[in-house]
């Protein structure tokens, strides 16, 4: 009997009441669980609005530890009822350190670990820089209910290596949590497409599903524009949300299929390590 997975995506917008946020995305998992949905990824930092928008330390305000964080610990009792798996992204405090980070759900509401973002941004309109220092964590790969899970957070998803990494340590579907849209300094450029294209590339050149999860809406003039997507591991986008539509979206994958394919490919039999060192040399 092959082994199949049904992942979801979730897209919506965010206001400042990071109450109501939270308790809206409880019911879209519960709506994606209610879809078959086994794994369900909301968006980046969905607690509330994207505040890396611009420095100001009142946002730090926000952050939480890991040890007794309530949204986590609200996500993990959903995840045990339900019986589904929950990559839960957050502001995470640690002392005096600030991350961005992921908690990674269970299907039987443990808290498997926590993957901190290795890749941060600095630039208009995604100051992130000025809140998070860059993830020590490494890239994460969780053996959960329903398959290996690989996790990117946002800026990640740019980043081949970070991809081909989690594929070697054995992710089996990637998933990219996300929180992207207009650029401040040039209105005129719309990355939607190089943003898709950049993570089909991913799922191609790995041979593996990937999922990318958006948020939607216009926060103090910067436009978040959605289309959260699920592609194949041939690349094929099998579902998409347009801009400004909340929703969720769902696809099914044969993981014993994918294995096949992956092999027969032969990407992973062709690799040349040995000559890829000004990759960490550079």
């Amino acid at each position: 009997m092959s082994q199949k997975i049904k992942v979801a995506a979730i897209q919506r917008a965010f206001s400042k009441d990071l109450e109501a946020n939270v308790a809206q995305m409880l019911k879209d998992v519960e709506l994606a669980a209610s879809k078959g949905a086994q794994v369900i990824l909301p968006p980046e930092l969905f607690e509330g609005p994207y505040f890396c928008r611009e420095e100001k330390d009142e946002f730090f305000a926000w952050a939480k530890p890991v040890e007794g964080h309530p949204t986590i610990a609200k996500f993990q009792a959903l995840a045990k009822k339900l019986g589904v798996v929950v990559p839960v992204s957050f502001f995470e405090r640690e002392g005096p350190h600030h991350y961005n980070s992921l908690a990674m759900i269970d299907a039987d509401g443990s808290l498997m670990g926590v993957y901190r973002k290795s890749h941060i941004p600095d630039g208009p309109g995604y100051e992130e820089k000025f809140y998070f220092r860059p993830g020590n964590t490494g890239f994460k790969v969780w053996k959960t209910r329903f398959g290996n899970i690989g996790v990117g957070i946002c800026w990640d998803q740019w980043y081949p290596e970070c991809a081909r990494a989690m594929a070697l340590m054995g992710a089996e579907i990637l998933l990219y949590p996300t929180a992207i849209g207009s650029e401040p300094e040039d209105p005129s450029l719309n990355t939607k497409d190089l943003w898709q294209r950049a993570m089909i590339g991913h799922a191609v050149s790995n041979v593996i599903p990937v999922v990318a999860a958006n948020r939607i809406g216009t926060e103090d003039g910067q436009h978040f524009y959605g289309h959260s997507f699920i592609s194949d591991h041939r690349g094929n986008k099998v579902a998409e949300l347009p801009d400004g539509e909340a929703g969720v979206i769902t696809a099914e994958f044969d993981l014993d299929l994918v294995r096949k394919n992956r092999a027969s490919f032969g990407f992973f039999r062709d690799r040349r390590p040995e000559l890829y060192t000004a990759i960490t040399h550079s």
